[in-house]
């Protein structure tokens, strides 16, 4: 059944966008607005890639490759081969649907239009109805500080396999860029309802959008409740290298660690069942706290947790 209340959420990629699939089951669509990080967004062979912007996008119109929850289902990597033959780059794989949004946003780009509204194109031209909205229309890059050196996102995260150990992060470009005005102006707001904090990275996907100029001072004011989800259970990461950084930051690897990136501004945390035992910690550090089944291995599931999640929020009021 679909809600009246209007719901902001904060994305990065392939674990957040499994939450906001359940969100999208259980909201209006036109009360349903996603903002998603840009700073893993980089050029290669030319072209300008968005993959937390894609695989939200792809999730939200059905077509994402299950296997993997990011890339196009029913691919094929012809053009990947081809390039490898030709000696080029191929370390970040495009496949060769994926490879028609990636040509289409990057002309587009260069002739001029903003990565908003190329953003909604692509996605109403995929039957999405939700709202996709960048972070901001400027480039901000994540850089990966390592042991070895300061890598770009996508060169840590894909070319080197997340291997080397990380010594902190920085986003470049983030001082100068403007976050999107939607996004500021949902957080001020009376008629929204929730913000929603997705399971996603902490560090390098919802860091690049709490650190634009304003982001941070508008989550603290906003009316509404603020709700994060934490992508840590048991332990391990659901997706991604979370906990690898955490451990190589010098943090436990635990919902209480997430929850401290948040505690200056979140009214509520969703940890999973599994971490009951970090409770009496948490309830130092946020004012409300829920226990649910977070790992969202199906579609049911997916819309069990954001009706729970919704549900908590308005308690959190």
């Amino acid at each position: 059944m679909n809600r009246p209340e209007r719901i902001l959420a904060l994305c990065g990629g392939v674990g957040g966008a499994k939450l906001v699939l359940g969100l999208n089951r259980v909201l209006a669509a036109d009360n349903f607005t996603v903002v998603v990080n840009t700073g893993d967004d980089f050029e290669h062979l030319g072209l300008r890639i968005c993959p937390d912007i894609d695989t939200v996008t792809y999730t939200l119109a059905g077509i994402v490759n299950p296997q993997t929850g990011w890339g196009r289902a029913e691919e094929s990597g012809q053009f990947m081969a081809a390039l490898a033959g030709l000696g080029g780059e191929n370390w970040f794989y495009l496949g060769d649907r994926d490879l028609a949004l990636h040509v289409e946003r990057s002309w587009r780009l260069r002739a001029g239009e903003k990565l908003d509204s190329i953003t909604a194109g692509i996605a109403r031209g995929l039957g999405v109805k939700a709202r996709i909205l960048p972070m901001s229309n400027d480039p901000v890059a994540t850089m990966v500080e390592t042991v070895h050196a300061t890598l770009a996102f996508q060169h840590y995260f894909v070319r080197e396999r997340c291997e080397p150990p990380v010594r902190g992060f920085h986003f470049a470009g983030i001082e100068k860029a403007q976050a999107h005005p939607e996004l500021l102006n949902a957080l001020a707001d009376d008629s929204l309802r929730a913000v929603i904090i997705c399971p996603s990275n902490p560090f390098v996907s919802v860091a690049p959008i709490v650190g634009l100029p304003g982001v941070r001072d508008a989550l603290r004011a906003c009316p509404a409740p603020i709700v994060a989800v934490s992508p840590i259970v048991g332990g391990q990461a659901v997706k991604g290298p979370t906990a690898k950084m955490m451990v190589e930051l010098g943090l436990q690897a635990s919902p209480v660690a997430v929850a401290k990136q948040y505690a200056d501004f979140i009214d509520g945390f969703v940890l999973d069942h599994r971490d009951e035992d970090c409770l009496e910690v948490l309830r130092t550090l946020v004012p409300q706290i829920e226990v649910a089944d977070t790992l969202m291995v199906d579609t049911a599931r997916k819309i069990t947790l954001a009706g729970k999640v919704l549900d908590f929020a308005q308690r959190c009021r």
